[in-house]
């Protein structure tokens, strides 16, 4: 296993050396300017596990017809889709240049500008390396389960799922990395959050288009498939099954890929603003989220490379000890980052609260959409239609406490 991932080995050696030296010289914080590097090297990663997964037998003859199909329809909804919001990116692009240069100046307006062109490109990539992954894994995952069983599909299937998160956080610190490295330590680092914006918008347009989209193949398809044609659910021979498909890969990849590095890109630009109002180690606090965005790649790669040894367990256990790796991996390190950089031991408990904050939502959100509640909507539909209504939205009501509850106390 070793041997297999030698090269990420070493750049997780070189990475370790390189902030040594750094912290030698009492520049730790300068480390942030390799940013640009460590996108680099997510999408490396990326790219080999979806080389792993494309070398996966695609089945016989049939779901091959049937995967490229889709796989046909979702890249042209993504082109169209694209192009469109092409448009609007322009007209944005033209509006902030001429407001920001008003008020800041052209130099400003114009940076800020093209920040938010880069914000947007970098999500728009980001779906569309998924939304391969995605159409390519899916076929996969199905032959694998044939030829292995659950092991084996669980192990293609994470990795395809796994290129969109890498590529995401790979993007996101190639873009906020790249733009930090211009604009960080001048008084213009105010153009950083046009990054932002341009990856706000992505998000609002690829999740309520997929959404809309594959809702209406899929009333669509039942409603002429099912009721008029007679031909059973979920049959390719329904283009609309064909369709629908298509929209379950572009809301719930590129979708949510965007909506996903939008939140990773926007939280990582606040901390950013937020850290640039302190009066003392301003250039430090304004560093730190990056970094630790840095150690967070790492760790996830750390915890990729440990589903390896997972896959045999419970699929649901294996994922979530997956979990637990990485996030362990990049609390330990960044315990002594924080130390190093000089900054007090609030920011550490912040991030440690905020880690647990997040994965305790993941395991009460497993919970309510894996487990008992789950059984008890199921077992209401015994009593008819109407108690099936009525337990689903009190459990809905129901699971929504806690992690209410959870963020307040965070």
């Amino acid at each position: 296993m070793l041997s297999e991932n030698k090269g990420e080995l070493a750049f997780i050696g070189f990475a370790m050396v390189a902030y040594l030296v750094m912290a030698s010289l009492d520049a730790s914080q300068n480390f942030v300017y390799l940013a640009v590097i460590f996108g680099f090297f997510g999408l490396l990663i990326a790219w080999k596990l979806f080389e792993g997964v494309d070398d996966e037998s695609a089945g016989n003859e049939k779901m091959t017809e049937i995967a490229d199909a889709i796989h046909e329809g979702a890249m042209v909804f993504l082109s169209r889709e694209y192009k469109i919001l092409g448009y609007f990116i322009g007209g944005i692009f033209l509006l902030l240049l001429f407001l920001i240069s008003m008020q800041k100046g052209l130099w400003v307006g114009f940076w800020t500008a093209v920040s938010y062109a880069v914000g947007a490109g970098c999500s728009m990539l980001a779906g569309f390396f998924g939304m391969n992954a995605a159409t390519t894994s899916g076929v996969r995952t199905s032959q694998a389960a044939v030829d292995g069983g659950q092991p084996k599909a669980l192990i293609v299937a994470f990795n395809g799922g796994a290129v969109m998160g890498l590529c995401v956080a790979s993007l996101g610190l190639l873009g906020v990395g790249g733009l930090f490295l211009l604009f960080g330590r001048g008084e213009s680092f105010t153009v950083i959050s046009g990054f932002a914006m341009g990856a706000s918008s992505i998000a609002l347009f690829a999740r309520v288009g997929g959404g809309i989209y594959t809702k209406t193949a899929d009333v669509g398809s039942d409603l002429v498939g099912k009721v008029e044609a007679g031909i059973p659910e979920d049959d390719p021979r329904n283009p609309g099954v064909i369709a629908d498909n298509v929209g379950d890969c572009v809301g719930d990849t590129a979708g949510l890929g965007a909506d996903i590095f939008e939140s990773y890109c926007g939280s990582m630009i606040a901390a950013i603003v937020i850290g640039a109002s302190a009066a003392t180690l301003r250039f430090e606090y304004m560093a730190l989220p990056i970094m630790i965005a840095m150690v967070g790649l790492i760790a996830s790669v750390i915890g990729i490379r440990a589903m390896t040894s997972l896959g045999s367990m419970d699929p649901s256990a294996a994922l979530r000890n997956c979990t637990f790796i990485s996030a362990g991996a990049m609390l330990f390190v960044a315990f002594f980052l924080i130390k190093v950089m000089g900054l007090p031991s609030g920011v550490f408990i912040a991030l440690l609260f905020g880690c647990l904050a997040g994965i305790g939502i993941g395991l009460i959100t497993e919970y309510y959409t894996a487990s008992k509640p789950v059984v008890r909507i199921a077992e209401s539909s015994n009593t008819g239609v109407a108690t099936v209504m009525i337990t689903g939205l009190a459990v809905a009501m129901e699971s929504c406490v806690i992690p209410v509850i959870i963020m307040g106390l965070t």
